[in-house]
């Protein structure tokens, strides 16, 4: 930010009327002209440094800023001009000490944390990168570009309802810069507002120059992304068209980002139409391509899931190795706490009532079964987005995709400093109106369609949410997806969670399985207390008895007819986004190909069987 001093120095006027033309050139000319820039006007030297930067030198414009700070410590706005150059010019360590200082000087100046942030944010420093970039929202709630970064911080996070807060409104937002347009579309998609992701991309205000045909295909590639997670193959493929293997190989080092976006999308939809090998040769080649954690783990995924599919188990194995190591260094960041021993990435299972709690809660007004959300819980990867899309399939439903909102609910509790959950006992009828009126205020604005349609609330760990769920929505029915203990802990360990905590505790078969015993202990005594309305649907007999389990699902939701749950392929396939890692596998329809599949890393499993027994038994499962 420029901030220009008074002068009525001719020079000064000259400079500064062709810095706001954009004349960079004649701006450093008529700078460089001066004699002794040691005793020039501030002015001048404010606009060398700035005409140096915007044409390329910022290790010059650093020199000129530092004579600037050193005659006027006190004034924010040079420390903040430092702080951009010397991030400019890759000195980070500089970078940050001139910002802080800046904000030292003016702390209630949004911009200045917004560049923070943004530094941050370039090293990769993504929790101190959100907080900053969340303060400068919170002194500037207008700040499109803040909001916007922000959002990319919270996605990084992992923190999805943060994500979703600041691109509240993006739909009104003015064309964005190309760059920023994808960033917003990358974002927009992940929330599942595919329309509005589209819409960004079609308005993406695209760069002159030799910057163009790259920022143009990089869209492409994003579009084709786009399509594909949306399960139009067709689309995706005719949008690759304009990417053909040969331009994307043939790159410059320097334009990698579309190198990676546009290998991706082809190796994802070969897999897709079984040309296994050729996809796992364009995984194998992201992976290594780049020391980028997060690519390479994600890459290294990809990997694992096309030679488990081949039947290739150790070389699945040795790739879900790699993947493990590279998001646990991701991780290490952000939850540094969770890697000690004995830590517990489900700090859900610490929050219990019992008996004698419950008792003690007041009788209070609530919402009857047919009113209340039908609430679809169990263990990741046990068959929930299955039944979620089964269930949306009958037009007496809709559900709304993979969210959060009763962990909000907990924690606006928090926030207002009640404990959880023994403080749900003390809730008066007009605390647990609001809570209720904010969880309706979420749903629509993720769901405005819904009408008279009854909510389902798909989200596996809501299953240790139950005494929020039963404090506000008591005779809701609730239906708790089982799978084979073993097929589930395989399938979690072969996903790559965005969560920082769930990537910790799937970092290992032993973490996983006493996580999983963990939640089910959890999950089994508050049934115990509260005796909710609970139907188990179990994976296994669903897919060998469909028929009958679909009766049986739509008596337990009181349903005339439950043919219309049947289709629920087709309905997934016209959907178009779905938020989890089934999105594919749920336009396939029934089958039993996912029944079992451990059998295949029994040697793995034998070390955390002893762990997973007893819980085994009691759902009714065996080796």
């Amino acid at each position: 930010m420029i901030t220009p001093a008074s002068s009525s120095k001719a020079l000064v006027e000259s400079m500064l009327a062709a810095y706001n033309a954009g004349d960079m050139t004649n701006v450093q000319a008529m700078g460089e002209s001066v004699r002794d820039l040691a005793s020039a006007d501030d002015m001048v030297l404010l606009l060398l440094g700035a005409a140096r930067q915007a044409t390329g030198s910022p290790e010059s414009a650093v020199a000129l800023f530092r004579q600037l700070v050193q005659r006027k410590p006190h004034v924010s706005e040079y420390w903040n001009n430092l702080g951009l150059a010397a991030r400019q010019a890759g000195d980070y360590a500089l970078a940050e000490q001139a910002l802080d200082r800046a904000i030292e000087l003016a702390p209630l100046q949004a911009e200045v944390h917004y560049n923070l942030g943004l530094l941050y944010a370039h090293q990769q420093r993504w929790l101190t990168a959100r907080e900053t970039l969340l303060q400068a929202v919170g002194l500037a709630p207008d700040f499109i570009e803040a909001r916007l970064q922000a959002a990319y911080a919270c996605h990084f996070c992992g923190d999805t309802r943060g994500a979703e807060v600041m691109l509240d409104g993006a739909d009104t937002w003015p064309p964005q810069a190309a760059d920023h347009a994808l960033i917003l579309a990358t974002i927009l998609s992940s929330l599942g507002y595919q329309d509005t992701a589209f819409r960004t991309l079609a308005q993406a205000i695209l760069p002159e120059g030799p910057e163009r045909p790259s920022m143009e295909r990089r869209i492409v590639a994003m579009r084709a992304s786009m399509f594909e997670r949306s399960n139009q193959i067709d689309e995706a493929y005719a949008e690759l068209s304009q990417l053909p293997l040969d331009v994307l190989t043939s790159l410059s080092p320097g334009e990698w980002e579309l190198r990676h976006a546009g290998l991706q999308v082809h190796a994802n939809i070969a897999s897709r139409q079984g040309q296994l090998e050729q996809a796992a040769t364009w995984f194998e080649q992201l992976q290594h391509e780049r020391s980028d954690v997060h690519l390479q783990a994600n890459a290294a995924f990809s990997v694992a899931s096309i030679r488990n599919k081949q039947g290739r188990h150790a070389e699945a194995w040795h790739a879900l190795d790699a993947a493990h190591a590279a998001q646990l260094r991701f991780a290490s960041d952000f939850v540094p706490e969770l890697l000690a021993e004995g830590s517990q990435p489900l700090d859900m299972v610490e929050h219990a009532v019992d008996r004698r709690a419950y008792d003690g809660w007041s009788a209070l007004r609530a919402p009857r079964s047919q009113d209340s959300p039908v609430f679809v819980v169990g263990f990741p990867r046990s068959g929930t987005t299955l039944l979620e899309q089964m269930l949306d399939a009958h037009p007496a439903f809709r559900s709304m995709d993979e969210r959060a909102f009763v962990y909000e609910l907990i924690k606006r509790m928090q926030l207002a400093g009640q404990s959880y959950p023994a403080d749900l006992a003390s809730l008066t009828q007009a605390n647990t109106d609001q809570l209720r009126d904010i969880y309706a205020g979420v749903v629509r604005r993720v769901v405005p369609d819904l009408g008279s349609r009854q909510l389902v609330d798909k989200n596996p760990l809501n299953m240790l949410c139950l005494p929020m769920i039963m404090r506000l929505f008591p005779d809701a029915r609730i239906i708790m997806c089982l799978r084979h203990p073993c097929d589930v802990l395989l399938s979690c360990y072969m996903q790559p969670f965005r969560s920082p905590a769930f990537m910790v505790l799937c970092s290992s078969l032993e973490r996983l399985a006493r996580g999983y015993v963990d939640a089910f202990e959890h999950w089994f005594r508050h049934v115990e207390v509260f005796a909710p309305r609970v139907l188990e649907w179990r994976y296994e007999s669903v897919v060998s008895r469909f028929d009958e389990h679909l009766v049986r699902l739509g008596e337990f939701l009181q349903l005339d007819d439950s043919a219309p749950m049947a289709r629920f392929a087709e309905h997934a396939r016209s959907k178009g986004y779905i938020s989890t890692p089934s999105y594919a596998q749920v336009t396939e329809g029934i089958h039993r190909k996912a029944v079992g599949r451990w059998q295949a890393y029994r040697d793995k499993f034998e070390p955390v069987l002893p762990i997973l027994r007893p819980m085994m038994e009691r759902l009714g499962y065996s080796e």
